[in-house]
């Protein structure tokens, strides 16, 4: 079968031509991702390696997130185009940004073998859902009447790792403790994480190198004022 494959057309004499090279070439290329899919080189988090993550029946090259690679379920990756960061993939130059990969979607570090199974090689663009969501994070100081309508208070963001986004969350629920249901009559006031809405950019608050507890008291004096 393999002989018949690559029998040259006619049987002609002579150096092997360019496209029968390429046609060797692509069968070697299969064989090293069928290799390198059978043998993936674990990931192991928190090491800020490209990694192998399946994007529908493809596979892409992403970049880890330095302090939020190391959860168990979710970290935050940027996709790759296989021949480096600013390689345009299809007709078009874009960037997806941060995503929230669920670590089952890794097979392991990124290994160039690989390259021949993502989207690029197929001559493709990403997907514009590539059944990921954004990766930027958020507190919302939200206020709720009992029947769960209301309003957001503050927004902070963005966060670019989740656990800063909890902790400033955490820290403004605990300068609340105790009085989240009297300090606007009618509402019960809390914080909570949220995904950066990056078209609404404009309301938001910048976090960091920022009172917090000084922004919440503010918010809520402007509200009773």
């Amino acid at each position: 079968m393999i002989r018949r494959m690559f029998r040259r057309r006619g049987n002609a004499p002579g150096d092997i031509t360019p496209e029968d090279q390429a046609v060797v070439d692509a069968f070697h290329a299969r064989l090293d991702a069928i290799a390198a899919l059978r043998s993936p080189e674990p990931w192991t988090p928190g090491h800020c390696q490209d990694i192998a993550v399946r994007v529908g029946p493809f596979i892409e090259r992403a970049h880890t997130r330095p302090g939020d690679d190391h959860g168990r379920d979710i970290i935050a990756v940027a996709l790759q185009h296989p021949g480096g960061s600013y390689t345009p993939y299809g007709g078009r130059y874009r960037k997806l940004g941060w995503l929230r990969c669920e670590t089952t979607a890794i097979l392991g570090v990124w290994q160039p073998a690989y390259a021949m199974l993502t989207h690029a090689a197929a001559g493709l663009d990403l997907p514009d859902d590539p059944g990921m969501a954004p990766a930027h994070y958020s507190v919302h100081v939200e206020a709720r009447r009992s029947n769960g309508t209301g309003y957001t208070l503050l927004r902070l963001g963005p966060y670019f790792q989740t656990w800063l986004a909890s902790r400033d969350a955490d820290l403004l629920n605990t300068e609340l403790e105790g009085r989240s249901a009297t300090v606007i009559p009618g509402f019960t006031v809390t914080a909570k994480g949220a995904l950066f809405d990056v078209s609404d950019h404009e309301s938001y608050t910048e976090p960091y190198e920022t009172d917090i507890a000084a922004l919440l008291a503010a918010a809520i004096a402007g509200v009773s004022a």
